[in-house]
């Protein structure tokens, strides 16, 4: 039979009905970053299922070839659910929702409840510190590239960096009150602030998901009429008044702009970093730096020195110049490239100061004895800049045993009072940790 006679026949025109459905539901499924609670989920769940005892129903009427095809709609649509289910049950999916509950009860506890007691939230070092390391512990979440991983990450990402912004400003805020005799406008300005006040805690409370009644929309035109009276109000020419007024205006403006997270995550070219101008920056000085690297462990292999250090240098000031955005990951990501340039640069300072050392004969053999663990340790060095492995080689074992043994015989130096050994003790120290530590970054497996 050919294939126009198999498309005319009813139970296949049913299987491309069905397969047009899970084409429309397929992007979708793929791009869904919630979990197994939400709405969205359990009507893909429900569509996916329908379609599924739809193509169970096709009469195949005993027939190979109709058999073949709902064999593969049913496994299609198989595929789609497994999808589906594993995205919102996988590993890093529930750490990204417990790190956003665990956020949502700091915030609560900070910020909200203070605030609807009629207070005002003092926002302590402690509340800024510790949504900082809970944002740290959210790019470390690894998401294998799955796209609804990468997305349920950007958007708890975005919304805790909004209210760190939000409360940074807080504890940031230099506007204060002028005395309501300064101008018959300062009254009602005062009384703006107060409702700024109040709505930014409302903001933090809706980022966190923590108001249910109010939405961003709403909070939108609540500040946008602020500004629109204030725009209004007449400051006959008063400097002070008007530049009072323009505070305040910056302030409501700085919680406006997070106003528009309802659809966050869901541009490729926001949670794709991989597409993102500022990482592409970042990877074109890592690819340098690489080059660059080679090079010199190359010279350093013939006893040469190749000293690309004002190269170097001006990566630095490059990377030091990429916009960041405020985005943790992209902050992460620059401050690992700038440790890649520091590393070969700190290497090449030693290797020019062992070339360059000439101790006298009255050195003393303590002195002696740190600079010989400074020699190996720039041999360790060498090695981990050319490591490109994992934890658990032997490579990676032997390297870091290595680098404690390099510790050890340093604290067996004993200065016996002499000044210029306990520096330089402590500078090999130092050397020899920050060695560890870029060994232990370039094999922690993080990604953006």
């Amino acid at each position: 039979m050919d294939h126009g006679s198999q498309q005319q026949h009813p139970a296949m025109i049913r299987l491309y009905e069905v397969q047009r459905e899970v084409q429309s539901l397929g992007p979708q499924v793929c791009t869904f970053s919630g979990l197994k609670n939400e709405r969205e989920y359990r009507r893909l769940e429900r569509e996916l299922t329908r379609l599924l005892l739809e193509v169970d129903q096709v009469d195949t009427e005993g027939r190979a070839d109709l058999q073949g095809a709902r064999k593969r709609a049913a496994q299609e649509v198989e595929g789609l659910l497994r999808y589906l289910e594993e995205n919102a049950t996988h590993p890093s999916r529930l750490a990204i929702e417990e790190l956003s509950r665990e956020a949502q009860r700091l915030v609560e506890q900070g910020v909200v409840e203070p605030q609807r007691a009629g207070g005002t939230a003092e926002i302590s070092d402690e509340l800024v510190d510790a949504v900082q390391e809970l944002i740290l512990r959210l790019t470390q979440v690894k998401t294998g590239g799955s796209v609804p991983l990468r997305k349920a990450r950007y958007r708890a990402l975005t919304r805790l960096c909004a209210v760190q912004d939000v409360i940074e400003g807080r504890t940031r805020q230099q506007t204060l009150p002028l005395s309501e005799d300064t101008h018959v406008a300062v009254q009602r300005i005062n009384q703006v602030m107060v409702q700024v006040s109040g709505a930014r805690s409302q903001l933090v409370a809706l980022l966190m998901g923590l108001s249910g009644r109010d939405s961003c929309a709403h909070l939108s035109r609540v500040l946008t009429e602020l500004l629109v009276e204030l725009d209004a109000l007449d400051v006959s020419g008063n400097a002070a008044v008007r530049n009072y007024r323009k505070q305040v205006v910056e302030e409501i403006n700085g919680l406006l702009k997070h106003l528009d997270l309802e659809g966050e995550g869901d541009d490729t070219r926001r949670y794709d970093l991989a597409q993102n101008d500022s990482i592409r920056q970042i990877e074109a000085v890592r690819g340098r730096v690489g080059q660059l690297r080679g090079e010199v462990l190359r010279h350093c292999g013939v006893g040469d020195l190749f000293r690309p250090k004002p190269e170097l240098q001006s990566l630095l000031t490059h990377l030091d110049q990429v916009d960041t955005a405020r985005n943790p990951c992209i902050r992460e990501a620059r401050r690992r490239a700038v440790l890649e340039v520091q590393a070969v640069i700190t290497f090449l300072d030693l290797r020019e100061a062992l070339i360059c050392r000439q101790p006298g004969s009255n050195e003393p053999p303590q002195h002696r004895a740190v600079w010989m663990v400074l020699g190996s340790l720039s041999d360790l060095q060498a090695q981990v800049l050319c490591f490109n492995g994992k934890r658990a080689d032997k490579s990676y074992i032997l390297l870091e045993e290595l680098l404690t043994k390099q510790l050890l015989a340093l604290d067996a130096v004993d200065p016996q009072g002499d000044e210029m050994t306990k520096v330089a003790r402590k500078q090999a120290v130092k050397f020899a940790q920050n060695i560890l530590s870029y060994l232990d970054m370039k094999t922690d497996e993080w990604e953006y």
